[in-house]
C-alpha cells in the first residue's frame, strides 16, 4: 500500500502541471455583437457596461464618433462600433449598450465607450486555439482583429482594445 503513494502523488502533480498549463493559456472575453457578428475584447481591458444613454455631440468629428458622456467626473468619448467598422447602421434599442474599455500604460490612460448592439456572454478561450486573421489585402482592413477563435460552433473576432482606442491616430493616416 505504501508503494502506491509516490505514485498517486506524481499522478497529482502531473494534473497540477496541466491544470496550471491550461491557465496559463486561458483568456476570458467579453463577448458581443454587431449585426449577425460575434466580437470579443479582453475582460481585463473592460471596465464597466452601461445602458445607452444620449451623449454630448462634439463637433466636427468623424460620424461613427458619437460624443461623451460624463463618467463620474471623467469625460468619456463614445465611438459606435457598426459605424466604425462600416457597418449597416441600426437604431439603438433597449438591447444596445455601451461597454466601456481602457487601455494604456503606467503613463497614460485612455478611457472610451464603444456602443454595441448587445452584449453576449463572457467566454473562456484557450490562448492557444486562436487563429490569425486573414489577409483580405487591401481592400478590407482588419486592424482591428487580433485574431478568431471558435467558440460552440461560432466564430469570434477578438479585437485589438489598444489599436481600437487609438482614433486620433488612425484619423491622420486616413487622411
Amino acid at each position: 500500500m505504501n508503494d502506491n503513494i509516490p505514485q498517486e502523488s506524481e499522478n497529482k502533480d502531473r494534473d497540477q502541471d496541466r491544470y496550471s498549463k491550461k491557465l496559463d493559456n486561458a483568456g476570458q472575453y467579453l463577448s458581443f455583437t454587431l449585426g449577425r457578428e460575434e466580437y470579443g475584447v479582453d475582460i481585463l481591458r473592460v471596465q464597466e457596461i452601461r445602458s445607452w444613454e444620449p451623449v454630448s455631440r462634439i463637433p466636427n468629428v468623424p460620424a461613427y464618433e458619437k460624443g461623451v458622456v460624463n463618467l463620474r467626473g471623467s469625460i468619456v468619448p463614445i465611438i459606435d462600433l457598426r459605424e466604425r467598422f462600416k457597418l449597416k447602421s441600426a437604431d439603438y434599442t433597449l438591447l444596445t449598450v455601451v461597454v466601456v474599455l481602457q487601455t494604456g500604460d503606467s503613463k497614460k490612460l485612455r478611457t472610451m465607450g464603444v456602443v454595441v448592439d448587445s452584449v453576449s456572454d463572457v467566454i473562456s478561450v484557450d490562448k492557444t486555439k486562436i487563429q490569425n486573421a486573414p489577409d483580405f489585402g487591401t481592400k478590407i482592413s482588419n486592424e482591428f482583429i487580433s485574431g478568431l477563435v471558435s467558440v460552440n460552433e461560432r466564430m469570434v473576432m477578438l479585437l485589438d482594445v489598444d489599436k481600437l482606442l487609438k482614433l486620433e491616430d488612425l484619423d491622420q493616416n486616413e487622411n
